[in-house]
């Protein structure tokens, strides 16, 4: 009886040390490897990607969309329509898996896919609505925007509802508008895009794109060498 107890108790306590000890290798110094590591080779990823403005202010991360929106006349009212702010590059639609209703101040919306089918009646319809602002948003006195002209990222949500890039060609359909609304010559904003457009990833993997929130900074910016 007397050995089967030590024996228990000898197992207890090896258990014991082999969770203190695996504790402490995967739960603490693991950890602060990988974290120092991570912030000796690259930072900037290490800590969210974030983006800066000219200021040094943290206004976002290259990692997450953002919406460029008019302030609301009643910023409590949950159910005021948002306009965009045509001044800036718009992103992509952030349909998503819908907004958070906890919060009744501000729309946050829920990263996710629409999970809607080609044929679904709501997707269909907030393509073609989309697509009629678009042509609406971006058609200037002397530039007409045709629906032909209309890129899919433009009417479309990515599958997080929150890419933060656009294509090139939605980033050029919307220059002649950008350049009106800034008092801007165009091409100094087709100079803006193809400034801010990145080439694919090692030169075959994805698709060229443009980071909405680096392109409306170096706009912000010139505006206001401009002025």
């Amino acid at each position: 009886m007397n050995n089967s107890v030590g024996n228990a108790a000898r197992l207890l306590w090896a258990g014991l040390r082999a969770l203190l000890v695996l504790t402490v290798v995967t739960g603490v110094l693991y950890p602060l490897a990988v974290t120092g590591i991570a912030q000796v080779a690259f930072p900037g990823k290490a800590n969210g990607s974030e983006i800066k403005d000219a200021s040094g202010k943290v206004v976002g991360s290259e990692l997450i969309g953002q919406t460029y929106h008019l302030p609301k006349k009643n910023p409590d009212d949950a159910d005021e329509a948002v306009t965009p702010d045509l001044k800036w590059f718009q992103p992509r639609p952030s349909n998503g898996l819908g907004s958070n209703s906890v919060n009744t101040q501000y729309s946050i919306i829920l990263s996710g896919a629409t999970n809607r089918s080609g044929d679904n009646a709501d997707l269909i319809k907030w393509v073609r609505d989309a697509k009629a602002a678009v042509v609406k948003d971006n058609s200037t006195a002397d530039h007409q925007v045709k629906p032909s002209d209309v890129p899919a990222d433009a009417v479309t949500s990515s599958g997080s509802g929150l890419d933060p890039h656009i294509s090139p060609a939605y980033a050029k359909l919307q220059v002649h508008r950008v350049a009106e609304k800034n008092g801007l010559d165009v091409g100094q904003v087709e100079q803006l895009v193809a400034d801010h457009t990145d080439d694919r990833i090692l030169g075959f993997i994805g698709e060229p794109r443009v980071n909405v929130l680096q392109l409306n900074i170096a706009l912000k910016n010139l505006v206001a060498a401009k002025g």
